[in-house]
């Protein structure tokens, strides 16, 4: 097989999609941290693992060149 330049360009926009991500994050805990511990917990467990959603596609396209599962 010939290399492709998919999986450095998608390692790059994954690094890069994180970091925005972990920037957006972070401008929201400021107000997020002045609730109730038992509050912040659902928040943040859900901003900790919602980041995962775009790396299925992501993943495929960098090993297959289509952003959905072969059939």
């Amino acid at each position: 097989m010939k290399p492709t330049a998919r999986k450095p360009f998608g390692i790059l926009a994954l690094v890069a999609g994180l970091a925005v991500y972990a920037l957006l994050v972070s401008l929201a805990a400021p107000l997020i941290g002045t609730w109730p511990t038992l509050a912040q917990l659902p928040v943040y467990v859900v901003l900790g693992t919602i980041w995962v959603v775009p790396l299925r596609p992501l993943l495929i396209w960098m090993e297959t060149g289509r952003w959905t599962s072969p059939q």
